[in-house]
């Protein structure tokens, strides 16, 4: 790997990060309910996207820009489970456990159907 991949990597992440704040902002704004909506919109996009790119055969040094920097910066594994884990703590179990299964079904499907779409490109 070469500064300019590695550069790009960083500002992508960046600028995904911003994105995730804005977009998580907007979505749990409008949202009256303790599923945590803004955080399982931008994980289930971004997994979108990722499914895009790979069905579309995307290049190698493509993937580590955008799942990388990009969608690494967008995404957020930690958290889902830090609002998974919040919401067990404040008795909303049900609530967690649909955040758990949701998301992982919903990512199973958002990657897939990315393919899917990526493959048509």
């Amino acid at each position: 790997m070469n500064f300019s991949l590695y550069a790009g990597i960083a500002v992508l992440g960046g600028l995904g990060a911003v994105c995730r704040f804005l977009l998580d902002g907007a979505v749990s704004g409008r949202a009256d309910t303790a599923f945590p909506v803004g955080t399982f919109a931008v994980n289930v996009i971004g997994t979108l996207i990722l499914g895009i790119l790979v069905g579309a055969g995307a290049s190698a040094d493509l993937l580590r820009i955008c799942a990388l920097g990009a969608l690494g910066g967008f995404t957020t594994f930690s958290t889902w489970i830090f609002e998974t884990h919040r919401l067990a703590e404040d008795g909303l179990l049900r609530v967690a456990a649909v955040n758990i299964v949701f998301s992982l079904v919903a990512g199973i499907a958002a990657i897939w159907l990315g393919r899917l779409i990526g493959g048509l490109l």
